[in-house]
C-alpha cells in the first residue's frame, strides 16, 4: 500500500553504537520483545561479524522473536554476508542489510576502492545475500556528499543484482529537508526495478533527522530507519517515536501511516533508557518528562477546559498515564502479576518472585506506587553474575564534607571502604573506587525523579570511561544516595564483562 510507511528499527544495531549503550544478549532480547509488541515492521538485531556476542544475540532474536522481519548488517565482504546469513537462519522472516560507501571521500579514505571496484563488490555481495534470503537491503553510506550520477549507477546495479530495498543514508547528518527530499526524488525517478522500496536512514547532527525523513517520505521513500529515543552515534538517529507520531498526528497533510502500536511507545522508551543507562532529556518530543506538562497558568487553564487547546495528541496515544495502583505489601503476588501483565510483562515464577520482593521493599518506603515505579521493577538485573553488590551504605554529610561507609559483596566475600569527599556522592564514589580497585573516569552523573512527591524514586544515570570505552548504567531507589551507589556499581560490573572487541567500521 502506497500509504503505508515501513518502520525499520535499528535500536539494537545503530542505536547500540551510541557511546556507553552496549547491551548484552539478555538485554537485547528484552528490547527485541518490546519492539515486537510495538509492532515495528523490521527489527535490525545487530552486526553479526562485529563480535561473537553480537552474533549470538542476532541468532537468539531470530529464534525467539515473532512478527517483525529480523535484519542483520553486513559489509560488502563475503565473510560478513555469510556470518549474517548464519545468524538469521532461524528467523521466520529475515533480511540481510548489505552496506558500502558511496561518496568519494569515503571510497578514497576508508575503503581505498575506485567507484567501479565498489560497484562490482556491491553487486557480488548482494548476489551472495540473495542465496541466503530473497529479502536484501542495500545501503551506500554518505549519499548526500556523493556524486549523483554514481549513486544512480550504484543503486541500479544493486537493484539488478537482487536488492529489494534501497536505503539512502545521510550518514553524517549533513543534509537539510529540501535538499534531501530532492535527492530521494532524483533516485526514485531514475533507479528502476520491480517492487523496489526506497528507504532513508538519517542521522541527527544538525537536529534534522526527523525532518529529513519526512521530506524523503513526501518525495517517494516508503521506509524510515530509526531508533527508540533517537539514540545512536554522535547526535543520534531519526527518533522512532517522533516520526511515527508526526505521521499519525499530521495524516491530514502527509497522507501516510504506520502499523506501529503507538500505545507501546512510552514503555519502549523507558525500557531502552533503563537498559542503556541513557536518560531521556525532559524536553524530548513525545517521550520526555515535560512533553505533556504545563507550567504556564494560561496553558493549565486551557488544558483544564479542553485538552486540545494546548495538546495535539492524547497522552494515552503513546501509552502514557498517571495511574496509581492500590497495591501494598499485603496485596500478594497475583495482584502484582496482573498489573505487570497489563503493563506488558509476562513473568515466569522466578522473575515474579524477584519482582514481588522488590515491590514489597518499595511499598515499605513509598505511600503510592505508580506505573512508572512498577516499570523500574521490570528492568533487567544490572548486577552481572559475579559482580559487586551493595550490601550496606551509611553516609554522614555536613558543611565541612561528607563521609561514606560502604560494604560490598562479591563472590561471597565482603569488601569494605571508608572514604571522605566534598559531598555525599563524592564520598561514595571515592569509596567505591577504593573497594572495587578501579580508577574509571566518571564521565557524567545525572539524577531525576521518576514520579512526583518527596518519596519519589530517584533515577540516577552514570557514564564511566576507561581506555576509550564508555558504559552507562542506571539505578532507581527512594534514597538517591543508594541509587547513586548502585548505578556506579552496575557500570563497574558492565565494564568488567564487555570483553568483545567491535570492529571500528560499523557503518550506515
Amino acid at each position: 500500500m502506497e500509504s503505508k510507511v515501513i518502520i525499520f528499527d535499528t535500536t539494537l544495531r545503530d542505536g547500540e553504537q551510541c557511546p556507553g549503550a552496549s547491551m548484552n544478549k539478555a538485554e537485547k532480547l528484552k528490547v527485541a520483545e518490546q519492539l515486537a509488541r510495538l509492532n515495528v515492521d523490521v527489527l535490525e538485531a545487530g552486526f553479526p561479524i562485529s563480535s561473537p556476542g553480537d552474533f549470538e544475540a542476532v541468532r537468539e532474536i531470530s529464534r525467539t522473536i515473532k512478527g517483525p522481519v529480523i535484519a542483520a548488517l553486513a559489509r560488502i565482504v563475503e565473510k560478513d554476508v555469510d556470518r549474517a546469513g548464519e545468524a538469521l537462519k532461524s528467523a521466520a522472516r529475515r533480511r540481510i542489510h548489505v552496506f558500502t560507501s558511496a561518496s568519494d571521500i569515503h571510497l578514497e579514505s576508508i575503503l581505498r576502492l575506485s567507484r567501479q571496484q565498489n560497484l562490482e563488490r556491491s553487486v557480488k555481495a548482494v548476489r551472495l545475500a540473495r542465496q541466503w534470503t530473497p529479502d536484501v537491503e542495500f545501503s551506500g553510506q554518505d549519499t548526500v556528499r556523493a556524486d549523483r550520477g554514481y549513486l544512480v549507477d550504484l543503486y541500479s546495479a544493486a537493484a539488478a543484482a537482487g536488492a529489494t530495498t534501497l536505503n539512502v543514508p545521510d550518514t553524517v547528518g549533513y543534509s537539510v529537508p529540501e535538499e534531501f527530499g530532492e535527492l530521494i526524488a532524483h533516485l526514485v525517478s531514475r533507479v528502476k526495478g520491480e517492487n523496489l522500496v526506497f528507504s532513508v536512514h538519517c542521522h541527527n547532527d544538525l537536529g534534522l533527522a526527523v525532518a529529513n525523513s519526512l521530506a524523503a517520505l513526501k518525495a517517494g521513500a516508503r521506509q524510515v530507519e530509526c531508533t527508540i529515543n533517537g539514540i545512536g552515534e554522535r547526535a543520534g538517529n531519526c527518533s522512532l517515536e517522533e516520526v511515527v507520531m508526526a505521521l499519525k498526528v499530521r495524516k491530514d497533510l502527509l497522507g501516510l501511516g504506520t502499523g506501529v502500536a503507538t500505545r507501546e511507545i512510552t514503555r519502549a522508551s523507558r525500557l531502552v533508557s533503563t537498559i542503556t543507562g541513557i536518560a531521556v532529556q525532559p524536553n524530548k518530543a513525545i517521550v520526555g518528562a515535560n512533553a505533556f506538562a504545563h507550567e504556564s497558568g494560561i496553558h493549565q487553564d486551557g488544558v483544564f477546559k479542553n485538552r486540545q487547546t494546548y495538546e495535539i495528541m492524547e497522552p494515552s496515544d503513546i501509552g502514557l498515564n498517571d495511574n496509581v495502583i492500590k497495591l501494598g505489601r499485603r496485596s500478594g503476588r497475583h495482584a502484582l502479576k496482573k498489573r505487570l501483565a497489563q503493563l506488558g510483562a509476562q513473568l515466569d515464577e522466578p522473575q515474579l518472585d524477584r519482582a514481588y520482593e522488590a515491590f514489597v521493599a518499595l511499598a515499605d518506603r513509598k505511600k503510592d506506587i505508580y506505573d512508572d515505579d512498577l516499570l523500574t521493577l521490570l528492568a533487567p538485573e544490572s548486577s552481572e553474575d559475579g559482580g559487586f553488590r551493595l550490601e550496606e551504605l551509611a553516609v554522614t554529610a555536613g558543611t565541612h564534607g561528607s563521609t561514606a561507609r560502604i560494604t560490598l559483596e562479591k563472590g561471597g566475600k565482603q569488601v569494605k571502604a571508608l572514604s571522605e569527599g566534598t559531598g555525599p556522592v563524592d564520598a561514595i564514589y571515592r569509596g567505591l573506587k577504593e573497594a572495587t580497585r578501579t580508577d574509571y573516569e566518571l564521565v557524567s552523573y545525572a539524577i531525576q525523579a521518576i514520579t512526583s512527591g518527596t518519596d519519589a524514586q530517584g533515577d540516577v544515570t552514570v557514564v564511566l570511561g576507561h581506555k576509550g570505552r564508555r558504559v552507562s548504567a542506571r539505578a532507581a531507589h527512594t534514597d538517591v544516595l543508594v541509587a547513586s551507589a548502585e548505578a556506579y556499581l552496575f557500570a563497574v560490573n558492565r565494564m568488567a564483562v564487555l570483553k568483545d572487541v567491535r570492529l571500528e567500521f560499523k557503518g550506515v
